[in-house]
């Protein structure tokens, strides 16, 4: 009889949009924010494509503005306001992550968290949703010098777990995650399922795999034995 087993001793996990679904509700807190100004309502799939580029991505793009702009910070911090109130109507893990977090603990293989979101927002989602197994260990900006593209966080992740980074992956949505990756000596999956800016091509990435649906990360991470 086969049995599965892992081709990595940790498994590492960008956040929004390779591990969690999070646009609906990022999605919630843009269109109030728009409907306060007077403005057109955006649809969802147009946040997908500026999750990566986090909370200013969405500002510029959604008012039409750029960093520079008097009225960027107070905007910023509008929207950031209205999502810490709607971090988890909504959000949810991708279609079978649930699955392979169990596989991964029932193999005892150890699995991550290395996002650029602040850990007051990661938190308080993950204490919300409280996945299991729960995540050995979670890197996010407030822990680093350096955030992705630089490696930093992922090397701080693999010392943290006690394994060597040539027998982790990290799996990431958008070229930073890709570039931390191989920066640090992982292996690396893009996630081409995620949020993927309509300029992007993941197989420029130069990702050592890549995983069209959330559901095959399953067999790129475990083998039948």
């Amino acid at each position: 009889m086969s049995a599965n087993k892992a081709y990595f001793k940790a498994v590492l996990f960008d956040l929004d949009g390779t591990l969690l679904d999070t646009a609906p509700d990022f999605t919630t807190a843009t269109n109030i924010l728009l409907a306060e100004n007077d403005l057109p309502q955006v649809k969802e799939e147009e946040i997908k494509s500026l999750i990566s580029d986090g909370s200013a991505g969405i500002v510029c793009d959604v008012f039409n503005i750029d960093s520079s702009d008097s009225l960027f910070k107070k905007k910023r911090s509008d929207l950031l306001a209205l999502y810490s109130k709607h971090l988890t109507e909504k959000t949810l893990p991708f279609k079978g992550i649930e699955k392979l977090l169990r596989m991964l603990g029932e193999h005892n293989v150890p699995w991550g968290i290395v996002t650029n979101k602040p850990e007051f927002y990661t938190t308080a989602i993950l204490d919300e949703l409280q996945l299991k197994p729960n995540p050995a260990v979670v890197i996010c900006p407030d822990h680093v010098k350096r955030t992705k593209p630089d490696p930093e966080p992922i090397l701080l992740a693999c010392k943290i777990l006690g394994v060597k980074v040539e027998d982790t992956v990290f799996i990431g949505d958008h070229i930073r995650d890709i570039q931390a990756g191989a920066g640090a000596g992982v292996s690396t999956i893009a996630a081409a399922y995620g949020y993927i800016n309509k300029r992007e091509n993941t197989s420029s990435w130069q990702a050592n795999f890549t995983a069209n649906r959330s559901e095959d990360l399953l067999e790129l991470i475990f083998y039948q034995n």
